[in-house]
């Protein structure tokens, strides 16, 4: 299994939105950049991933599965970007701010801080660890 970060403005779907789309999931669609994409193309299913809302709040939410992986995007127009669909797994009763990453100095090397414009990251095992039990604290 793999872990992964994925980013959202809540405006635009959130956590609560994604847990009303219940068993069946939501397709994660609308990724435009190539890195981002190419880590869409690499999720299995099964794998997990934190719920980021990007822009208001900067902060992580919770988590979602993959239940369905990478296909054509039906909302890109090219054909050449893809989505995944997920399912809601989990809310965090307190949502992990991107400020208290910022000040854990196990979590500096996260893309979420070194490439903070991409939409789509990898997460390592011992980060997801730590940020899980920050969601508890």
């Amino acid at each position: 299994m793999q872990y992964w970060l994925m980013k959202s403005e809540p405006d635009v779907w959130s956590i609560d939105q994604q847990k009303k789309a219940g068993i069946k999931g939501a397709p994660w669609d609308g990724v435009r950049n190539y890195q981002a994409a190419k880590n869409l193309k690499s999720m299995k299913k099964g794998d997990l991933c934190f719920f980021y809302h990007s822009n208001i709040g900067k902060e992580i939410v919770g988590v979602v599965k993959v239940t369905k992986e990478h296909y054509i995007d039906k909302t890109d127009k090219t054909g050449r970007f893809v989505a995944v669909t997920v399912q809601f797994k989990s809310k965090f009763s307190k949502p992990v701010t991107l400020e208290n990453i910022k000040k854990n100095k196990d979590l500096s090397h996260l893309p979420l801080i070194k490439q903070s414009r991409l939409s789509v990251m990898p997460v390592d095992y011992k980060s997801w660890k730590i940020i899980n039990n920050m969601s508890r604290i």
